[in-house]
């Protein structure tokens, strides 16, 4: 492993940051394009919501098991194919024929993301000594902040402009520029698990299992679906199980058992994201749909919460540096249940200057959680166990993004059906808005609640 030069340093903040800005960035700006790409394709209400959901889902069944292979083979070389596997399948959804084809394209760019994002905080952990992580992680979460807020309003504007698959011929080009920075830039490798077995078949229970329940949560409330729900929870028990038995588990489930600090702070992670990632994709619909707003308007609005994530995350790391990071996330949290209860009040006639003073609180909530939360996970595990506490914790983000767009698309079905929106629907669509803000204030009320209990972590430091 190479010494941690201040040249080293540079160069692998840099590229852990422009991969950190990359998938935000398609996230937030594809979510603007969802009315456009409906309507080219005719899509109904809980398909269009598969097109960002399909990314989620394939990057959170593929992420502990690249963390992994990382981990066993190198962090670098996973990171690096990533970057491309992630850049041909945007070439794929910018030239996409069908609405099948081009969730099919997004279903292969989060099996790029999960190289990535199983790898790039571990890069990070690894080179920064514990003085200067948080510092580095709050630098690495304001990148994805910065995705986030250039995406809604440049994916309207460009959306407006030149069309939906503009989108993805942008990041063709930013996919690219990353590649060759890290092929030129980021020198050494790190391999701290070498020689140790793979876990094929926890992989496949692992992956299976979340598959299952992601897409059973989707056809609900048809018996199918149900079945599948059952299935997954099902294969994901069966992977516990087996991984409490193995000897070179894909996820080392006594971190879980005995470490606290990471188990809740996980915990607290993918309740957080539960309930705020379906939070732009349906204030996109509801902007866009019931307030007669263009694209290109509808991220003005958007961006506000983005913005303020990232001048705040950048603190926060620093704080965490500097006492107790559970304290830190926990007032952020708070700050998100009061903006997600604001918004569950949403009428047709809610003013925009209220809607973006809920999406700021959001935002300097998140920006105080996110970073602090990292800090407390990365800094509680040994450093051969850094790949795959990264992965876990994308895991955590990941899986929380995919069930709140599971949550949002279950009431999407519920209230407006499987059809088009149109005017007719708009009153439904925005009852089920209303429901969604509501159970996601009252999931960030728990999430609270597990960042408190989590107790000191080992990052404190005098």
């Amino acid at each position: 492993m190479p010494l941690s030069s201040s040249r080293t340093e540079r160069v692998a903040l840099l590229v852990a940051a422009l991969a950190s800005f990359l998938t935000p960035f398609m996230g937030a700006a594809t979510n603007v394009a969802l009315p456009s790409i409906g309507r080219e394709f005719a899509m109904d209400a809980p398909m269009l919501g598969w097109v960002p959901t399909a990314y989620l889902v394939a990057a959170a069944v593929f992420l502990v098991p690249f963390g992994r292979i990382a981990d066993i083979h190198g962090r670098k070389r996973v990171f690096t194919w990533g970057i491309f596997a992630f850049t041909a399948a945007s070439l794929l959804c910018s030239v996409s024929p069908s609405a099948s084809f081009l969730i099919g394209a997004r279903l292969l760019q989060g099996v790029g993301g999960a190289m990535m994002f199983g790898t790039n905080v571990a890069i990070l952990t690894s080179v920064f000594p514990a003085e200067k992580r948080g510092a580095a992680l709050g630098v690495n979460v304001a990148a994805v902040y910065l995705g986030l807020s250039l995406g809604p309003f440049l994916g309207g504007l460009l959306t407006e402009s030149f069309g939906w698959r503009s989108l993805f011929q942008v990041n063709v080009v930013l996919g690219l520029l990353l590649g060759a920075a890290v092929l030129r830039g980021l020198r050494g490798e790190w391999i701290e698990a070498r020689g140790e077995a793979f876990d094929l078949l926890g992989s496949v229970l692992y992956g299976s299992g979340l598959a299952a329940l992601m897409y059973g949560i989707s056809r609900l409330p048809s018996r199918s679906g149900t079945w599948l729900i059952v299935a997954g929870l099902g294969a994901l028990a069966a992977f516990v199980r087996w991984e409490l038995e193995v000897r070179s588990p894909v996820l080392n489930m006594a971190l879980f058992a005995e470490n606290r600090v990471f188990a809740l702070s996980n915990l607290a992670a993918l309740i957080n994201y539960s309930a705020t990632f379906a939070v732009g994709f349906l204030l996109s619909l509801y902007l866009q749909y019931v307030k007669g707003l263009s694209p290109q308007a509808a991220g003005v609005v958007l961006v506000s919460q983005p913005v303020v994530m990232t001048a705040v995350s950048p603190f926060a790391g620093r704080l965490s540096d500097r006492m107790e990071s559970r304290l830190v996330a926990s007032a952020g949290m708070a700050l998100i249940v009061v903006g997600l209860a604001w918004l569950a009040w949403l009428t047709e006639g809610t003013p925009t200057s209220h809607i973006v003073a809920c999406l700021v609180l959001l935002g300097c909530g998140f920006g105080l959680f996110s970073s602090p939360n990292t800090n407390a996970v990365m800094s509680s595990v040994a450093r051969r166990s850094y790949g795959v506490a990264s992965a876990t914790l994308a895991t955590m983000r990941l899986s929380g993004q995919m069930l709140s767009m599971g949550v949002a698309m279950l009431l999407l079905a519920l209230f407006v059906g499987r059809t088009q929106i149109t005017p007719v629907q708009h009153p439904a669509l925005l009852a089920g808005t209303r429901i969604a803000f509501g159970v996601f204030s009252l999931l960030c009320v728990l999430g609270t609640f597990a960042s408190l209990a989590r107790g000191r972590s080992d990052s404190i430091r005098s």
